[in-house]
């Protein structure tokens, strides 16, 4: 599958398997089955569960680029990334981290543990070069499909027939698929895709809900859609 991208259009912010634990309400027997990290980007979360011995896998555009790469990106980006927290502070929730600059140490120390892992783990098939809406997987590969900070997060590059493609390719891989969050960057509003992705789904046979989850970071992205076959 060919996959094009600039690496100047990513914002490399990944997340840690606690973070994820917490985004999609994971239990401990949600991790038994075989998961896919949909736009994984640089997160940890990947490594850290393949060391805990779980079956994983992430796909992202961002996995055609070299570990150094990646990394020269995150050094480009850094400071404007925290300069636009600085500037929307009250849009988000400072309990777990009380400072943007507490919060960009801890999305580097991430990185450092995605970066470990990435060369070893490309190499072994863990990271997969791949893109929405269309997935170089089987039907039914996995038990569960997470997609953070992707779907619904970009409202305005993505269309509404681009989250509905998406998430019916996402539910064709997986028994159950979870996105989070459903606000979009910045603005803190609900995303005007999710309601005819949600009707378009159900039309589709596959059963829909909005979930509290314990994890919120951006004011009032504390709800993650669900999707299974009914």
């Amino acid at each position: 599958m060919e996959c094009t991208m600039k690496l100047e259009a990513v914002v490399p912010w990944g997340r840690s398997l606690a973070e994820y634990r917490a985004m999609f309400d994971l239990r401990d027997a949600d991790l038994h089955g075989e998961i896919l990290d949909c736009g994984g980007g640089p997160a940890s979360f990947t490594a850290e569960h393949t060391a805990q011995g779980g079956r994983v896998l992430a796909c992202d555009p961002l996995y055609q680029f070299s570990a150094a790469e990646i990394t020269r990106r995150v050094e480009a980006t850094y400071e404007t990334i925290l300069d636009g927290l600085r500037q929307h502070g009250d849009r988000f929730v400072w309990n777990q981290w009380a400072t943007p600059e507490a919060l960009g140490q801890a999305r580097l120390a991430t990185l450092d543990l995605f970066l470990a892992d990435f060369p070893v783990g490309k190499a072994a098939g863990r990271y997969v070069v791949a893109s929405l809406p269309r997935l170089p997987f089987a039907a039914g590969q996995f038990e569960l499909a997470l997609c953070s900070h992707l779907l619904f997060t970009y409202s305005e590059p993505f269309s509404t027939a681009f989250h509905q493609a998406a998430l019916r390719e996402l539910a064709r891989i997986a028994r159950e698929v979870r996105v989070f969050p459903l606000l979009e960057n910045f603005s803190g509003c609900r995303s005007p895709h999710l309601e005819p992705v949600m009707v378009n789904l159900r039309t589709q046979g596959y059963a829909v809900q909005i979930c509290p989850v314990p994890y919120e970071f951006q004011r009032g992205g504390n709800q993650m859609l669900r999707v299974y076959r009914a």
